[in-house]
């Protein structure tokens, strides 16, 4: 039998004897007839099935140890939902399994409805939870954004996407010019505000849900640059947007963090370049990630978006002329033919 079909296997047990005890709690009478589907994966090992009986509708998280761990997917809902977050609530759980009970935020995500016409509200509803999640204490026993992190992260592009994908490594002069950027890129995003960061909010995992939007994918949060979020949330893996546009954007952000008390640079010029090269240090770090994909997992797809990340940083190169070693060095790399966007 396949792996994953004992995983699924040991799931369906697992749901069978969580069920009447769920349903005695929140006094929704009987466990009706259900269908167990797959909702969604995503680029870890965790998958997602949608749990659907009668008019009624559960998530089920399926974190496999020992790649995956629940245990801070249950930590920082608790705390999220300390700002009143639309985080998923945590009906039953076994971590020792890896497997979560959840209620259902909805089947469509940000990514499957937004366009140019309905960008600006949904955009307004995503920086409300944002700028709610800045403003909790950090008080929470979480990691930090620190410069061990920063420089793992970073060291992912080099790794797999130079070695693994374009099968060459930095040669001497390439190699100092990397590290010269990655201390750049480092240096500016220790010396930024810190709030707790989601690190992953982005129109891909943010619902379309009421009180709007659902907020999921937060397990790897942590305390970091206040700029990391918003920017991630208006440079995204998956969609682009045209560069006035984001500034109008992140100039709103500015503004209403500011209101708020939130810790954002206190000169707008000063977040914007802070947001430009903490979306550097970001997009690099995912293109190593979705080379990492492609090249160890055996999940290709992801490496159609590589372009859009390029894009996004020679954009920045072009306007700040401290990242021009960083033109440079791209432009001594070969160019991979496979990472041409579909």
């Amino acid at each position: 039998m396949h792996k994953e079909d004992i995983r699924l296997e040991l799931l369906e047990k697992w749901l069978d004897q969580q069920l009447p005890n769920v349903f005695a709690k929140q006094g929704w009478g009987a466990v009706p007839a259900a269908t167990l589907t797959s909702a969604s994966s995503d680029a870890s090992f965790r998958r997602y099935f949608r749990w659907q009986g009668e008019n009624r509708t559960l998530i089920v998280m399926d974190a496999p140890p020992p790649n995956e761990d629940c245990r801070p997917f249950v930590k920082i809902a608790a705390l999220l939902q300390r700002a009143n977050l639309n985080v998923p609530l945590i009906l039953a759980e076994d971590v020792e399994q890896g497997f979560l009970l959840l209620n259902d935020l909805g089947s469509q995500t940000y990514l499957d409805v937004i366009t140019p016409e309905n960008a600006d509200q949904l955009f307004a509803d995503a920086l409300q939870a944002l700028l709610a999640l800045q403003q909790l204490p950090m008080d929470t026993e979480l990691p930090s954004y620190d410069v061990a992190l920063l420089r793992r992260e970073l060291e992912l592009f080099p790794e797999w996407y130079v070695k693994h994908h374009l099968q060459v490594e930095f040669n001497a002069e390439q190699r100092d010019a990397w590290d010269k950027m990655s201390r750049l890129l480092i240096d500016s995003a220790l010396a930024q505000p810190k709030v707790l960061v989601h690190r992953d909010f982005m129109p891909r995992n943010l619902m379309i849900s009421e009180p709007n939007p659902g907020v999921l994918d937060f397990q790897d949060a942590v305390y970091g640059p206040v700029t990391y979020d918003v920017t991630c949330l208006f440079k995204d893996a998956f969609v682009s947007w045209p560069e006035p546009q984001v500034r109008q954007w992140l100039e709103r952000y500015w503004r209403q963090a500011q209101a708020l008390g939130i810790p954002v640079q206190a000169d707008l010029e000063d977040f914007l370049r802070a947001s430009d090269l903490m979306g550097v240090q970001r997009h690099l770090k995912v293109i190593g990630i979705f080379a990492r994909i492609c090249h160890r997992d055996g999940k290709p797809k992801y490496l159609a978006d590589v372009p859009r990340f390029f894009a996004y940083i020679n954009a920045v190169i072009q306007r700040r002329p401290e990242l021009a070693e960083l033109g440079h060095l791209f432009g001594s790399l070969p160019q991979a033919t496979e990472a041409v966007a579909q």
